[in-house]
C-alpha cells in the first residue's frame, strides 16, 4: 500500500510479525512455520536495540504468540511481553543533582516517614526502604529538584492499572484496566501489546471459500477515513474485498440507529451516560457503579448493525475492523457476542492486506453503503452530541440537551466525579476515553496528526439530510 508509513520502529516490527502471521495462516502453513517468523523479520546478527538479536528474536517470537491470540487465559486484551519490559528506570522519587543543598530542607520536614536525609555537602538523599512514594518531598523542594521517575506506561495509565510484578516487569490489574491501549502506545520498548485476533477472521474466510451459503462481512467504523486517508476509502473497500469478505458494511448506519433510540431513551429517562465507547462504559461500572444504572442500554454502533445483519442472516460471519482495543473486550460480552464474531484494528487490517501483495493502484473504488452525517461523525469528539441534537429534533422532543462533550479519559473522569457530586448540570455525558474520539484510539494507524476534518469531509459527503432517512434505508 501507498499509505505503508510508520511513525516508529516498535509499529513497524508489530506490523511485521501481523503480516508474516496472516501470510502463513492464508498458505496454511502456520503450523510448520511459525518458529521461524523471527528470523525471518530479523535474518542477520547486527545490532538491535536490545543486547542482542538473540534476544530481540526470542521477544519477537512472544509478539507472534500476541498475533496468534495471546494467551487466552488472561481475560485481558492487553498484555505484557515480560521479556521485553526490562530497560524502564524504576526509581520511584529521586533526588536529583538541582539539589541546592539548602538551608530550609523542606523535603525532609514533609517526609511522613524520616526517609530523607543529608550528606556532608547537604545534599538530599532518599532511603528506599522507607519511602512510600507519597511525594510530598517533591511538593515542598522549591528547586523542583526531586521529582518521580515512573514508567512510561505508569504515566500512560489514567485508571492506575499498571504496576511491577515481582520482576519489576509491568503488570495489568485487569480489575483495573478499561482496554484502552493508552499504555501500548506509550511503551518505547513495545513490551505491551494488544491481543490479535485475524487468524479467526483468516479462518471465516477460507471456510467461507469452500461453503457458498457462508458469508463473512466486514464492518468498518467510520474512523477508517482518517487512518487510511492517503489510500481512499473507495480502494480500501474494494482491497477488503479482494480479501474474501462478501461485503463491506458501514457501522455509522448503526450509529444512525444509536441515536435515534437513544434520543428516545435520554427523552425518557431525563439523564443518560452514553454507550458507544466501551472503554469508557468499562471505566464507569468499575470506577462509579452507584452511576452505572444511568448508562444507556442501547448496544454501541458496532453491535447494533451487527444484530440487524445477524437477524436477517444467523449463519453470517460478522469482522468489526476499527480503530479501538477495548472493542475486543466488548466483544466478549454477553450482550454482543452472539452478534460481532471477531474485532480487528486498522493496523491488522493494513498488515492482512499488505500480506496478499496486492496491487493496490490497480483497484478500482467501490462505494459503500451510506450512513447519514450524523452517524459517520460518531467517529470523532463531540459526534455523538451532534447526533443526540439532532434525534431529540427528530423525535420531536422538547428536552433541552445539556451536554457534557468528554474528550480523553481525564476529561471523562472529571465529568462523572461532577456528576456524582452533584456538581453538574448535564443531562447527557459523552464518554470518549481516547483524545478526539475513535480517531485517537490505539489501533489506529497514524498516532500524529489526527485530522478530525478527514471525519467531517467524509460524513458531508452523504446523500441523507436526517438520522430517519438513513434507518429506514
Amino acid at each position: 500500500m501507498k499509505d505503508n508509513q510508520f511513525e516508529t520502529r516498535v509499529q513497524y516490527l508489530k506490523y511485521q510479525v501481523l503480516k508474516e502471521v496472516a501470510k502463513e495462516a492464508f498458505e496454511g502453513n502456520l503450523v510448520e512455520n511459525v518458529l521461524d517468523i523471527p528470523k525471518k523479520i530479523l535474518p542477520g546478527k547486527e545490532p538491535t536495540m536490545r543486547c542482542c538479536v538473540y534476544k530481540e528474536r526470542a521477544i519477537l517470537q512472544e509478539r507472534v504468540k500476541m498475533a496468534m491470540g495471546g494467551h487466552r487465559s488472561n481475560p485481558n486484551i492487553i498484555e505484557v511481553i515480560d521479556i521485553a519490559c526490562d530497560e524502564c528506570p524504576m526509581g520511584g522519587y529521586e533526588v536529583t543533582n538541582s539539589c541546592r543543598g539548602c538551608l530550609v530542607q523542606g523535603c525532609q520536614l514533609a517526609c511522613p516517614k524520616d526517609a530523607i536525609t543529608f550528606d556532608s555537602n547537604h545534599q538530599a538523599h532518599i532511603d528506599k526502604s522507607k519511602c512510600v512514594n507519597c511525594g510530598n518531598c517533591a511538593k515542598a523542594c522549591q528547586y523542583t529538584a526531586i521529582v518521580n521517575r515512573k514508567r512510561p506506561c505508569e504515566n500512560a495509565c489514567a485508571v492506575k492499572a499498571i504496576r511491577p510484578n515481582e520482576d519489576q516487569a509491568a503488570h495489568i490489574d485487569p480489575e483495573k484496566c478499561i482496554n484502552c491501549g493508552a499504555c501500548m502506545n506509550q511503551c518505547p520498548f513495545g513490551a505491551i501489546v494488544d491481543k490479535s485476533f485475524i487468524l479467526d477472521a483468516i479462518d471465516y474466510i477460507l471456510k467461507s471459500e469452500n461453503n457458498t451459503n457462508f458469508k463473512v462481512y466486514a464492518l468498518i467504523a467510520p474512523a477508517i477515513v482518517d487512518s487510511f486517508s492517503l489510500a481512499g476509502l473507495g480502494k480500501v473497500v474494494s482491497a477488503i474485498k479482494r480479501l474474501g469478505f462478501y461485503d463491506v458494511i458501514e457501522v455509522a448506519k448503526g450509529a444512525d440507529m444509536v441515536a435515534y433510540n437513544e434520543a428516545k431513551e435520554l427523552d425518557e429517562k431525563g439523564f443518560l451516560l452514553s454507550s458507544c465507547c466501551p472503554a469508557f462504559v468499562d471505566y464507569v461500572e468499575k470506577n462509579f457503579p452507584n452511576l452505572k444504572e444511568h448508562i444507556s442500554h442501547n448496544l454501541s454502533p458496532m453491535a447494533m448493525i451487527a444484530k440487524k445483519l445477524k437477524e436477517e442472516d444467523e449463519d453470517c460471519k460478522l469482522v468489526f475492523i476499527g480503530p479501538c482495543t477495548a472493542k475486543k473486550a466488548e466483544v466478549m460480552k454477553k450482550s454482543v457476542k452472539n452478534y460481532v464474531d471477531v474485532a480487528l484494528t486498522f493496523e491488522e487490517l493494513r498488515a492482512w492486506y499488505d500480506s496478499r501483495e496486492f496491487d493496490y493502484e490497480t483497484l478500482e473504488d467501490e462505494e459503500i453503503s451510506q450512513a447519514s452525517y450524523y452517524g459517520r461523525v460518531f467517529a470523532r469528539s463531540g459526534g455523538l452530541t451532534e447526533a443526540m441534537t439532532q434525534g431529540l429534533k427528530e423525535i420531536g422532543s422538547e428536552l433541552e440537551l445539556q451536554p457534557e462533550v468528554c474528550s480523553g479519559i481525564d476529561a471523562c473522569r472529571v465529568a462523572m466525579l461532577k456528576k456524582a457530586n452533584n456538581m453538574s448540570k448535564a443531562n447527557f455525558i459523552e464518554g470518549m476515553v481516547c483524545k478526539e474520539g475513535c480517531i485517537g484510539g490505539a489501533g489506529t494507524i497514524h498516532k500524529i496528526g489526527i485530522k478530525k476534518e478527514n471525519v467531517d469531509n467524509y460524513a458531508k459527503e452523504s446523500s441523507y439530510e436526517t438520522i430517519t432517512e438513513s434507518i429506514k434505508e
